[in-house]
């Protein structure tokens, strides 16, 4: 069974009505993105971090999984399949993806702002200002924010330089060090590029681009796959 790794960035889950913010002008739901994905924003103003990613947790809570997510999860049928995730939504693994790599982290976790090892599952959507870890000390979102290590990193790396085939979808590939995971796809290994605006990538052999979004985008690709117009399958 040949191994397909996948690539998942915002604009797989905005046809599930989760927000981006890479199309307006890096403000997210009218805050700049700096002031609640970053450290320096958190040690500014606590509350307003925790109350934005409250409000991305309520608005998770009423999104499904699209036609995108769904057929990525269809394809574990036929491929040893692992998705690389930028999104901090579990709708990867609502559609039935077994095996998910989420590179920036996860809404419904929280993390001790002590001891970042100490990662705690949420039942609820709130996270507040007194909710503490077990050694006492403030929880903050799981969230990987830009200027932050990406613990992962290498583990995704190391799915990557195995893969047969290699698809992006839904992410500018302007955000590193998930941008450079491309690099390390093996020169014999077929790349896909999905998403209606493509990121501006330097053409090489092997690399197919499709213009389309999450749901129309992986149904062109499965047709590509699994249609018999592949030599990789």
């Amino acid at each position: 069974m040949k191994k397909l790794v996948i690539l998942s960035g915002a604009g797989i889950s905005a046809e599930s009505g989760i927000q981006t913010f890479r199309d307006a002008d890096g403000l997210w739901e009218g805050h700049d993105v700096m002031a609640v994905a970053s450290p320096q924003g958190w040690r500014d103003d606590q509350e307003l971090v925790l109350e934005f990613y409250n409000q991305r947790r309520q608005q998770a809570l009423t999104a499904e999984p699209n036609l995108g997510h769904q057929i990525i999860a269809e394809l574990e049928q036929s491929f040893e399949t692992t998705v690389i995730t930028q999104n901090v939504d579990a709708l990867h693994e609502e559609a039935g993806s077994s095996r998910v790599i989420h590179l920036h982290g996860e809404l419904f976790k929280s993390q001790s702002t002590a001891h970042p090892e100490l990662v705690y599952p949420m039942s609820g959507w709130e996270l507040k200002t007194g909710d503490l870890c077990e050694l006492g000390s403030q929880l903050r979102p799981f969230i990987v924010w830009f200027g932050e290590e990406v613990p992962l990193l290498k583990q995704a790396i190391t799915e990557v330089l195995s893969a047969d085939i290699f698809v992006v979808i839904g992410t500018s590939l302007q955000v590193y060090p998930a941008a450079s995971l491309i690099q390390y796809v093996k020169p014999s290994a077929p790349k896909y590029i999905i998403d209606p605006n493509i990121p501006d990538v330097a053409m090489q052999a092997g690399l197919h681009l499709i213009a389309k979004g999450g749901g129309s985008g992986m149904t062109e690709l499965r047709e590509i796959l699994l249609g018999g117009h592949s030599l990789f399958v």
